[in-house]
């Protein structure tokens, strides 16, 4: 078993997403997350340094900084995959929806 601070010079060592992935998972004072820590460290002898550092890129950006979503994310090799952008985005995400109305014809009476 490795401590805190072992676990924060480990994820340092892999990569600013993985640090600060960790450093969320610690911030929590209530619980401390240590067996989460430790078991998505050990992901970096599983898959790899970079792999891993991908993953926690991921999580971070959408803002689930938690084991599960980054085993998640592995498992699947959503970590090879890019952000997806606004571009990706369906039309109804970005030219609105097929009920949306103009805010100039609601405000009219």
């Amino acid at each position: 078993m490795h401590d805190v601070q072992w676990c924060l010079r480990e994820a340092k060592r892999i990569g600013p997403s993985c640090s600060a992935l960790v450093r969320v998972l610690f911030s929590d004072r209530v619980l401390i997350k240590l067996r989460a820590v430790q078991g998505l460290l050990r992901f970096a002898k599983q898959y790899s340094d970079e792999l891993l550092e991908d993953a926690c890129r991921r999580a971070n950006h959408f803002g689930t900084p938690n084991y599960g979503a980054v085993k998640q994310i592995l498992a699947k090799g959503l970590d090879l995959e890019p952000a997806p952008t606004i571009s990706t985005l369906a039309t109804t995400y970005t030219q609105g929806g097929r009920f949306c109305r103009d805010t100039q014809t609601l405000l009219l009476h």
